[in-house]
């Protein structure tokens, strides 16, 4: 059982749910777990078919099934409109609440005299405020956190240890950012003399971050060399990306772990760029577009594309290409066979 933090009837559940039970509505649902993983007590869900052999022999109590879902399992239906979602609004009623520091302002926390503090604000042990901070109502700092001068930051955001946010960021509400982000450091940009010798350019921009942004752990968003380098509104951000000086991310993009996205690149609205994917610099991704693991961006790609492979194109092109790849051992044979003949022919004339 993986989240138990309360027991509700399975006839509860499928009521919030808007949907019925098929099977006993009786039993109590103390947890929530993956079809493999559940156990007696738990309510698990199937999004996708291949596991159809998982859910005819899981262990678990309830399972959520799309509403043609018609296979055999042991555990009570609940039939839904997308099984996903469902389970991520039942994770909600029965994950524990998170954790925040207590109320207020830890002794050892070091905050400047002239930052602004919303209502209801709590700042963790050994975290450093700069001045002229301005942190909304309801935000939580986590420990050993570090935001720097002239940084503002909206309502309800969570900032969690380690996060290091650098001077004059500003940052959306309900923004949350996972431990180990760096928000603000420097972009790469040197100049080269003709001695080979690089020279720092200075970067003066900013980073702006949208409302309903998620960054997770250890991700690195650059200062602009000069203006913004922008995270749009719902944004979500896997672990481990790296997003230059001057990018611009449109609205609810995601971006998934190991990513890389060079200098002054625009990726658009809904796009999403999957893990490992690298995009070079002062490229335009478009709306919509997405961008398979790890996919090498060197050109635009427009709008609604799906993108793969390396160079990238379109995810149809690259599948015909490998195809042909995968055939080489047997043609290199029949290349051989064919030279074979050739040479007993020609041999044959003289």
């Amino acid at each position: 059982m993986s989240v138990a933090a309360s027991a509700m009837k399975l006839s509860e559940i499928a009521d919030r749910l808007g949907t019925t039970c098929e099977g006993d509505e009786s039993r109590m649902i103390m947890g929530i777990a993956g079809i493999r993983d559940a156990s007696e007590g738990d309510l698990t869900f199937l999004a996708n078919k291949r596991y159809a052999a998982a859910a005819r022999d899981t262990n678990a109590s309830a399972i959520l099934v799309p509403r043609d879902w018609n296979q055999a399992t042991g555990a009570a239906v609940l039939r839904v409109e997308d099984p996903d979602a469902a389970f991520a609004e039942v994770a909600r009623w029965f994950a524990p609440p998170a954790y925040e520091p207590p109320p207020g302002i830890h002794p050892s926390a070091v905050i400047a005299e002239d930052v602004q503090l919303g209502a209801d604000v709590r700042i963790g042990a050994l975290s450093v405020v700069e001045s002229g901070v301005h942190l909304g109502d309801r935000s939580v700092v986590h420990p050993c956190a570090y935001i720097g001068p002239e940084t503002r930051i909206g309502v309800e955001a969570r900032i969690y240890p380690q996060v290091s946010i650098r001077e004059h960021t500003r940052i959306g509400d309900r923004v949350i950012i996972h431990n180990g982000a760096v928000i603000g450091s420097d972009g790469f940009g040197y100049t080269v003399d003709g001695k080979g010798v690089r020279t720092k350019i200075p970067q003066i921009g900013i980073v702006e971050i949208g409302n309903d942004v998620e960054i997770g752990a250890c991700v690195t968003i650059d200062r602009a060399r000069f203006g913004k380098t922008v995270i749009g509104n719902g944004v979500k951000i896997d672990n481990l990306v790296q997003i230059a000086h001057n990018v611009v991310i449109g609205d609810h993009a995601v971006i998934v772990s190991q990513v890389g996205i060079s200098g002054s690149t625009r990726v658009g609205k809904h796009a999403i760029l999957a893990g490992q994917a690298g995009v070079a610099g002062h490229i335009v991704i478009g709306d919509g577009a997405v961008v398979a693991a790890r996919g090498g961006v060197t050109k635009d790609v427009p709008a609604g594309a799906f993108y793969s492979d390396y160079p990238a194109m379109p995810h149809n092109e690259a599948r015909k290409k490998h195809a042909y790849i995968a055939r080489l051992p047997k043609m290199k044979e029949q290349i051989a066979e064919l030279e074979k003949r050739l040479k007993q022919l020609e041999e044959g004339r003289t």
